[in-house]
């Protein structure tokens, strides 16, 4: 058996302030600096493959979790928000975000419309260039605004949530990916530990959507008590398996380089996720009389991923599966919170992600260990106080208050503004969300057919349609009735 000794000739890319761009591809081969390292681009780029399953899978957990009648309004957003973010990313999110010139709150727009961003190293790591960094950040961008989507579940407008969501990104999601991301910003310079997105991604997007749920109001069906459950299990299960799947990029790509610390952070994920449902079914099972749910399982695999995120490449993996386990047992222990912050957040976006987002948080300020992100070679020594270092739990709480504060505060001033401005408005009308969003705002299309036309009679027996029949709103009835349409 041969063995490969290791390469001491390669030479880390630099950055050249005067080729902004990484040089003129007409007068010399861009490419040659990263000569060796290619499978860290090539790696970044798989990644990036797989976060993108992310954004369909949202669409059809969210249209899963759906009344049947406005299930498509929640698939057909999911998609919207990647055209709306994409141009909002590429016009000046990037340059807001990492510009390398910033300051400790929000970056600059010295990259404006993508300016200089090309070939040279780029800011997240010397080992991959701009324009992949930019792209991979860019999916992340894309998630976050999807996520929030769900806020508005059942009775927003899709055009206004779309003018929202470009808004939301650029005052909220830009300045915190900065002072978490950018080496100029202040949790960064402070210490705050954040791999993935626990800040960005999670906590910011679950204040979000608490806020949007907060300014549009309750449901009709909420404000009457009436007990909403998920039109579609099999779809709710497709889009978590598509969300946990894309989520081994998102925590996997995240150490911007093809090294064993990328390959914790993959393991960590899969840990996370899967201890994750452990927590939350098991709480579920004894809250509802030792009963299984097919829900509870995909919500408990979305609470680890979301637990796990902050922590995926600072802990080791037997710590990961504590992180899974207790992130999914307090997010399940939170259900019906909407009904005691009198809140209707029906998707449950904040209980997932802000919560889940902020328990893992806080649980890397307890267990990070510099002998798993010193893994990536490169010199990463990050301690939490299982190292000894209990400063970093303050740190923690620190930018888990900055973060969920910051994003519900303006997520509302941008909710309230779009609300009672002329011609906008936010909520669609009473009579459209009683038919449904689907009917209201797609003009040929409806899930499984279940519109009716006047004088058709629908029969339902223990939740299930008999032949010729069908239940609108997909909701589970518990007797056989015989209901006249209107």
């Amino acid at each position: 058996m041969s063995t490969l000794s290791p390469r001491h000739d390669l030479v880390m890319p630099e950055y050249n302030e005067a080729m902004p761009a990484g040089g003129n591809p007409l007068a010399t081969d861009v490419n040659a600096q990263y000569s060796g390292l290619e499978f860290n681009a090539v790696y970044q780029l798989l990644t990036a493959f797989f976060v993108f399953l992310i954004i369909p899978g949202l669409g059809l957990l969210y249209g899963g979790m759906s009344q049947r009648k406005s299930a498509l309004a929640m698939m057909f957003q999911s998609f919207a928000v990647i055209s709306v973010v994409a141009f909002q990313w590429i016009f000046w999110g990037f340059s807001l975000t990492f510009s390398r010139t910033g300051s400790s709150f929000i970056g600059n727009m010295d990259n404006f419309g993508l300016r200089g961003v090309m070939a040279a190293p780029s800011t997240g790591s010397v080992l991959i260039p701009d324009i992949l960094f930019c792209m991979y950040q860019m999916l992340f961008a894309i998630t976050a605004a999807a996520i929030v989507i769900g806020g508005a579940f059942a009775r927003g407008k899709i055009i206004p949530s779309m003018i929202f969501l470009f808004c939301w990104v650029t005052i909220v999601y830009c300045p915190i990916a900065s002072w978490t991301w950018n080496s100029n910003g202040w949790a960064y310079k402070l210490g705050v530990l954040d791999f993935a997105g626990g800040s960005p991604v999670h906590m910011s997007t679950g204040a979000a959507g608490l806020a949007y749920a907060f300014v549009l109001g309750k449901r009709r069906s909420a404000i009457d008590n009436t007990h909403h459950k998920p039109h579609n299990l099999t779809t709710m299960f497709l889009g978590t398996i598509l969300i946990f799947a894309g989520w081994l990029g998102f925590n996997g790509g995240s150490a911007l380089n093809a090294s064993i610390r990328s390959m914790v952070a993959v393991f960590n994920t899969i840990l996370g996720g899967a201890m994750g449902l452990v927590g939350y079914t098991l709480v579920s099972y004894f809250k509802h009389g030792r009963k299984w749910s097919v829900k509870a399982a995909c919500e408990g695999i979305i609470a680890g991923l979301v637990g796990i995120t902050p922590a995926a490449g600072y802990v080791q993996p037997w710590l990961a599966v504590v992180i899974g386990v207790l992130t999914g047992a307090a997010c399940s222990s939170l259900e019906g919170m909407g009904s005691w912050i009198g809140i209707d957040d029906g998707l449950e976006v904040f209980k997932l992600h802000g919560i889940g987002g902020a328990v893992g948080s806080f649980l890397t300020g307890l267990f990070a260990t510099s002998k798993i992100s010193a893994l990536d070679g490169l010199g990463s020594e990050y301690s939490g106080a299982i190292d000894g270092n209990g400063i970093q739990v303050g740190y923690q709480l620190a930018d888990i208050c900055a973060t969920l504060s910051y994003s519900f505060v303006m997520s509302c001033i941008l909710l309230f503004a779009l609300k009672f401005m002329p011609f906008v408005g936010l909520r669609v009308s009473e009579e459209a969300e009683e038919m449904g969003l689907d009917l209201d705002q797609f003009h040929d299309e409806v899930v499984d057919g279940w519109e009716e036309h006047p004088g058709a009679t629908r029969t339902i027996s223990h939740g299930i349609p008999q032949p010729g029949s069908s239940s609108p709103d997909g909701s589970l009835t518990p007797q056989k009735q015989e209901v006249k349409a209107a």
